[in-house]
């Protein structure tokens, strides 16, 4: 099984396509689901979340990216971005981001190559869920691989990483 990149090392750059919902209640436009490339290497400058996740509208995964939904002012706070990535499609994404109002980009791995360059990708199950934060530096800080990804990496444990990160 592939270990993936090394703690202090430099995070594997990839470009994915994706998209993430904006607009919505706030602004009372509705909500408009914008689609872009998202490249690892131009998000410098601030820390990155990804968190990998097995499949678009499953229970654990839907509890997750709920949870790092609702906290993205924590994130923000802490000048880090979440992406989430699975195999799925960007339509998908898109159809589950609407579902729960998911306020952070989701990235279409269909391929799994990204998966691999980070050591989740796994016979049978596709992707094992797990959740990299990478420092401003692009250098990967800390990683939570789950081996049968019944549970997920709390928010706080998350925020509290990162801020160790920002104060390093």
């Amino acid at each position: 099984m592939a270990s993936g990149p090394q703690l202090g090392s430099a995070a594997p750059d990839f470009t994915l396509p994706g998209g993430v919902l904006s607009g919505g209640a706030q602004s009372g436009s509705g909500d408009t689901f914008e689609r872009a490339d998202y490249r690892l290497s131009s998000a410098r400058g601030r820390s990155v979340v990804l968190a990998f996740y097995p499949g678009d509208n499953t229970s654990v995964c839907t509890k997750q990216l709920c949870s790092y939904s609702s906290g993205m002012e924590a994130f923000e706070g802490l000048d880090a971005d979440v992406w989430g990535i699975s195999p799925q499609g960007v339509d998908s994404h898109e159809s589950f981001a609407r579902a729960y109002d998911l306020r952070m980009p989701l990235l279409a791995d269909e391929g799994r190559e990204t998966a691999k360059a980070y050591g989740v990708s796994a016979p049978g199950i596709g992707v094992r869920r797990a959740v990299f934060l990478i420092g401003p530096d692009g250098v990967l800080r800390w990683k939570h691989v789950a081996l049968l990804g019944a549970t997920f990496q709390s928010l706080s444990t998350l925020t509290d990483r990162l801020s160790g990160i920002k104060e390093a």
